[in-house]
């Protein structure tokens, strides 16, 4: 931070230059809000810039450098300490990369015509696509969904009728998996499912932490004309421990404008129509 006071850029004795504990490619003063965000979970933008005394902009470009470095995950308004575990809570995840997600859920909704059936996959990106739904002007869709938080946001919306299977709580996603859940998408069909992702690899394909998810998630592609992987362009390239669906079963991926040229490249090359949003 080069607008910084030099007495908030170090700690005594310590040299930017030499030893210490700072992380290799951090500058000492971004390794103090590394420092921050291991001591406290969460910093915000506000706090930082009061902390270090300089602009809340330059706050903003440290944390984007930090996060290039994976050293932290930028929310609205600050940031959070990166898990490697990527299956986070749902307050948590929402606030990551939301501009893109909103961006990703305008789009997916535009796909969506008067009298069909979709599915909503649990998920903060679908939650987003829920909202876009209520201001949606069709005559009548069904919407079918395990997320507890999207049914919440369209169980008053007079053109929706809704749909959810039955099955066992996971409370970090809200959301309802499991053999009830399984057994009542048998009868059911879809003209499209929006599938989100924790991750996805063009080799390995669409992947989730969670087993049951990923189990579920292989019914609502079954009984879908239309499969729909709708994920930022952070998911791209992550794995997980669960495989729900090789790229193969994907028709298309809506992501934002920031994916990575080459995972884009690779996925239509295998078939996927990608949409930037």
């Amino acid at each position: 931070m080069s607008s910084m006071h030099p007495s908030n850029l170090q700690d005594p004795g310590s040299h930017a230059a030499g030893g210490g504990d700072a992380e290799p490619g951090l500058l000492v003063a971004e390794h103090r809000i590394v420092e921050l965000l291991r001591e406290h979970g969460r910093v915000t933008v506000e706090a930082l810039a009061a902390r270090f005394v300089t602009s809340a902009v330059t706050i903003r470009t440290d944390l984007a450098a930090l996060e290039a470095e994976r050293a932290l995950e930028r929310t609205h308004g600050g940031a959070l300490l990166r898990q490697d575990d990527d299956d986070q809570p749902l307050n948590v995840k929402r606030t990551l990369h939301h501009a893109e997600k909103v961006r990703i859920a305008k789009a997916a909704v535009a796909l969506i015509k008067d009298g069909e059936t979709v599915i909503l996959d649990s998920g903060t990106t679908t939650a987003e696509i829920a909202k876009q739904i209520r201001k949606l002007e069709v005559r009548s869709i069904n919407v079918i969904t395990n997320a507890l938080n999207v049914a919440v946001l369209l169980a008053d919306v007079p053109s929706v009728r809704l749909i959810m299977p039955g099955g066992i709580l996971r409370p970090e996603s809200n959301s309802l998996s499991g053999h009830m859940a399984e057994a009542a998408l048998a009868d059911l069909q879809a003209d499209r499912l929006f599938l989100g992702a924790d991750g996805l690899d063009p080799e390995r394909g669409v992947m989730t932490p969670h087993l049951p998810e990923a189990l579920l998630n292989a019914k609502m592609i079954a009984i879908s004309r239309q499969v729909i992987a709708v994920a930022d362009s952070s998911k791209l390239m992550r794995r997980n421990i669960s495989l729900i669906a090789r790229v193969e079963q994907l028709h298309m991926l809506i992501t934002d404008s920031g994916a990575n040229p080459d995972v884009v490249a690779e996925l239509r090359r295998r078939g996927v129509e990608v949409r930037l949003a």
